[in-house]
């Protein structure tokens, strides 16, 4: 299975993610959209994985390669692709079904709980999941809920963090693909957002309980397995 993801810093790799795909064998490669790489035609990819970054959607000026990205994004859908966005890629998928990307009234930095809805739960994506999951944000901006799509979690603070749609699209605002490593080098380069306030964690609270990382990664590791049989 060839698993192409769109980078979009370098700060913000697939890691857990690429973990899994080469213990299952599976074939990753990447486009760098800060770097300028070309992006590949869907013939390229079964799966497209689209990962978070500290700029938004509506930056069209700022970074211009938003409106290809956008594209490939919506192509890959309408091909029947398998698409996974997490937080910035979450937010993408949302704004290429035609949701309205807005700022969070609040930031949502650091481990805080999501609860899942009843349709996620009977979903076969998250089937016997923990009703409540706590996994570690990181976003400012938010997403409405796209028409037909199902609606996965909410947190206190943000009503949709995760929704699913066809089947086969799975958008993620959370991060279960963290690690330790990761977390850490997103704190070196975003550590100005960790302002004092209620739903923001210090750099040492969201980093003081690894094995917080093994459970989302256990969870991650499901999510994963479950799209992977879509295609089996």
């Amino acid at each position: 299975m060839n698993i192409h993801c769109l980078q979009h810093v370098a700060f913000e790799g697939p890691a857990f993610i690429q973990d899994w795909a080469q213990r299952k064998s599976h074939t990753l490669t990447a486009t760098r959209l800060d770097l300028g790489e070309a992006l590949p035609g869907t013939s390229h990819f079964d799966w497209l994985v689209v990962m978070g970054g500290p700029m938004n959607v509506y930056e069209h000026d700022l970074y211009p390669w938003l409106v290809q990205e956008k594209k490939l994004i919506e192509n890959a859908i309408a091909d029947g692709k398998i698409v996974l966005g997490i937080c910035l890629g979450a937010q993408l998928i949302a704004d290429v079904l035609g949701a309205q990307v807005v700022p969070n009234p609040v930031k949502e930095i650091g481990w805080f709980p999501v609860a899942l809805t009843d349709h996620a739960l009977k979903s076969k994506m998250f089937a016997g999941f923990p009703p409540k999951l706590d996994v570690l944000h990181w976003h400012g901006d938010t997403f409405n809920q796209p028409a037909e799509a199902i609606h996965v979690a909410r947190s206190a603070v943000c009503e949709n963090q995760a929704f699913i749609y066809d089947h086969r699209v799975v958008a993620l605002q959370f991060h279960l693909e963290m690690t330790d490593t990761s977390a850490r080098a997103i704190m070196e380069h975003c550590g100005h957002e960790l302002t004092t306030g209620p739903s923001i964690q210090s750099a040492e609270a969201m980093l003081a309980d690894p094995h917080r990382f093994e459970k989302t990664h256990a969870m991650m590791e499901q999510l994963l397995d479950r799209l992977a049989a879509l295609d089996g």
